[in-house]
């Protein structure tokens, strides 16, 4: 049995659900190792992207914002490894850490809260998100909804609703469920919306070269939700998106084989290419290969935003 000499420390954002995270994390390795939960320390960073509200990511340093005073503490060594919503993790990392694990995918869909589905919304309702992918896949639904900016956790966003700040607004399943609001909304169908990349998906890194935190970590790597993630990130990296990039992707294990759904859109909705590739697990050339299929047939206009 592995049993550490002194408690590992864990990092995570400070927010409500990236400490939710954290616990699933702590309990599974805890269940899976037989200790006591005090052999693991939460440390909690209150994250950039966390004080940053008033701005759309993208104007203030992409998804770094959620990552980067964790990279330091990794890099620094004051914690042993890290929790991550992986939606939240860019596509390149820097060379010295790895995704060592990923726990069981959550429900990777959205709900939509203030109407019972997308067509149901007003015509011209406002809609609250600041997510690039909800906002191009909003405005290809349904041209004449207007986009409202919100920033903040789940409950500052439920508060601007509630508020009137916007008639509606789209949520993460996956974060409902995990803070106890499992019935809040109502949760649009992955033919509708495609998630975004890694949606639902908790990973943990740590150093590349801390190999005794990568065997403990490995006791609780869920295999499918690793490759699926995997051939996610693959085809972000192929598309070069970054935090501004509408793109939504699916993978599915299915009779054996990696399903993988994509789409990418322009900011307004306007153009849109989506297609679908099925594979053996571990093929990292075929995620490629649907990246450049959907760029290749996409019209200039869309095919620029990925330039």
């Amino acid at each position: 049995m592995l049993r550490p000499t002194k408690p590992l420390r864990l990092g995570t954002r400070a927010s409500p659900l990236a400490l939710a995270q954290a616990h699933l994390v702590r309990d599974a390795l805890c269940a899976a190792h037989d200790w006591p939960t005090g052999h693991i320390e939460i440390c909690p960073v209150i994250a950039s992207g966390d004080r940053i509200l008033d701005r759309p990511l993208s104007e203030v340093g992409g998804k770094a914002l959620w990552t980067k005073e964790l990279d330091h503490w990794l890099l620094s060594g004051d914690i042993d490894f890290a929790v991550h919503s992986m939606k939240d993790v860019e596509t390149i990392r820097p060379p010295e850490l790895c995704i060592a694990a990923m726990l069981p995918r959550g429900d990777v869909r959205d709900r939509l809260l203030g109407a019972l589905s997308i067509a149901a919304l007003p015509v011209g309702a406002k809609v609250g998100t600041s997510a690039p992918r909800r906002t191009a896949q909003l405005l290809a639904l349904r041209p004449d909804l207007k986009i409202v900016l919100f920033r903040g956790n789940v409950a500052t966003r439920m508060d601007k609703l509630a508020a009137g700040v916007a008639d509606a607004t789209l949520l993460a399943a996956a974060g409902l469920d995990r803070l106890g609001l499992g019935g809040t909304g109502n949760a649009v169908p992955v033919n509708i919306m495609l998630p975004a990349p890694q949606q639902g998906a908790i990973g943990i890194e740590t150093l590349h070269n801390n190999w005794e935190v990568k065997t403990i970590l490995a006791a609780i790597d869920h295999e499918e939700t690793h490759l699926c993630v995997a051939s996610e990130r693959t085809l972000l990296a192929a598309l070069n998106a970054d935090c501004q990039s509408p793109v939504a992707a699916l993978a599915q294990i299915d009779r054996g084989q990696i399903h993988l759904r994509g789409e990418i859109l322009s900011l307004d909705g306007r153009y849109r290419e989506v297609g679908d590739l099925r594979f053996v697990a571990g093929d990292e050339n075929a995620p490629r290969a649907l990246a450049l299929a959907l760029l290749s047939a996409a019209d200039p206009v869309l095919r620029a935003c990925f330039r």
